[in-house]
């Protein structure tokens, strides 16, 4: 049995005591003989947020096309990207997925479709990069099968063939999903870049392993005119044609999107990422986040790439969601504080499927972020302080109860040196 360990002072939710991976009490706990204890008097602590949507590789292409829409930023961007390596993918991995860890993280999805010559390899070199930083990895096999010539957005020379995706899926399936540490999820990209094959082929694949189904739905007036003018229908309808409105199903954006529709996938369990700051970058509209929960979807909060939010990090996206709620609904209580980290915690977990986390409720996992709270000491509500309050990285930060970040500072990774690999990276990928 491991020795417990106690974290006192904590302004919210009070002690929490863990041992074994799982919390084992919250509340006033008095230290036992034996017990190892972390002072953190007046700090904050949330459950580990859980970044729902993400695209690590785009940590190479930051500050790119800032003045295009979705449409005229993926052409500018999808030639750039198909020269991708994957040192390059790692590099920008590791970066990533430690800017994560630093603003809270503790699971992270990444929604990864382009594979440089076909070399699967691409994904290890992704696990790999989680498993220095030391945090929970959802890692899509993502995928793009529909290119220029037939029709689809991207061009032809990042796309692949759809039996040979379906094959390398199973592939990533059985080397990399442990349900603990990495989870393997199928992810096509979008309704502009694969065929209804492939949708409909991955969905029976996903559910014939017991994984789940992303896909990025609704994120501009451009998808969906797309969608009508290609297929006669709106997205959310050819979602449900595929067999894809289930609850093993979350859906990256779903800005547009009607109160039937929003009440067909509520319904059926089918969770949102809403990712809001990417989606003011790139004026893809406001999601509607509290009529989508009032209608039954789980929703958590997404990063997206950073080449559409170039901070890279899941705390600012708690103030930005909140702002974006008040600002579209003209209310000033559309969203309040406590919500929107209950979206970034236990919406997160249920868009994800994971009953184990998101909350600090004895026997959850000890997923936890301690943040510097000592500054907010004259705000009356902690989370009020926390979300409304100047940005700010853990302090501490555990997963499974191993602690990954001590006083601010990622145990396992350099990220100045990190951050000096990747500027190189990106450098020879714009020479070349």
């Amino acid at each position: 049995m491991s020795q417990r360990l106690v974290i006192r002072g904590l302004r919210h939710p009070g002690d929490i005591a863990l041992e074994n991976g799982v919390i084992t009490l919250v509340g006033s706990i008095e230290p036992k003989d034996g017990d190892q204890v972390l002072l953190c008097d007046g700090d904050i602590a949330t459950p580990g947020l859980i970044n729902t949507h993400h695209h690590l590789y785009q940590w190479m292409t930051r500050g790119q096309a800032v003045g295009c829409n979705l449409f005229d930023w993926l052409v500018h961007l999808y030639p750039v990207w198909g020269k991708l390596s994957v040192d390059d993918v790692h590099a920008a991995a590791l970066v990533g997925l430690g800017e994560l860890a630093s603003t809270g993280c503790t699971t992270a999805f990444d929604h990864h479709y382009l594979v440089p010559n076909g070399d699967d390899s691409v994904f290890d070199a992704i696990v790999e990069a989680a498993q220095q930083v030391g945090i929970r990895l959802h890692l899509s096999r993502g995928s793009m099968d529909l290119g220029e010539s037939q029709g689809g957005l991207p061009p032809d020379h990042v796309v692949e063939d759809r039996e040979a995706i379906l094959s390398s899926t199973e592939s990533i399936i059985a080397k990399h999903h442990d349900g603990e540490m990495i989870h393997v999820v199928v992810a096509p990209c979008s309704p502009f870049s694969v065929t209804t094959e492939l949708m409909v082929d991955s969905a029976e694949l996903a559910r014939k392993h017991g994984v789940r189904l992303h896909t990025h739905l609704c994120e501009t007036l451009e998808e969906q005119e797309y969608c009508l003018d290609k297929f006669g229908r709106r997205p959310v309808e050819m979602l449900d044609e595929w067999g894809w409105v289930d609850n093993d199903v979350w859906l990256a954006h779903g800005i547009h999107i009607d109160r039937d529709e929003m009440e067909r996938l509520g319904g059926a369990g089918t969770g949102i990422a809403h990712c809001p700051s990417s989606n003011a970058r790139l004026a893809a509209g406001m999601c509607p986040v509290t009529d989508l929960l009032e209608a039954g979807c789980p929703v958590g909060l997404g990063v997206d790439g950073v080449a559409s939010n170039e901070i890279g990090g899941l705390f600012p996206e708690l103030r930005q969601a909140l702002f974006t709620a008040r600002q579209r609904e003209m209310k000033p209580d559309a969203l309040m504080p406590h919500e929107v980290v209950e979206m970034a915690t236990k919406g997160g977990a249920r868009c994800l499927g994971l009953e184990d986390l998101g909350t600090f409720e004895v026997g959850q996992k000890a997923d936890i972020a301690i943040w510097p709270g000592r500054d907010l000491g004259d705000i009356p509500d902690p989370l009020t302080g926390l979300v409304m309050g100047p940005d700010r990285r853990v302090k501490h930060l555990f997963v499974g109860g191993n602690q990954i970040i001590n006083h601010s500072e990622l145990k396992n990774v350099d990220m100045n040196s990190a951050y000096l690999e990747l500027t190189d990276h990106a450098k020879r990928l714009f020479e070349s």
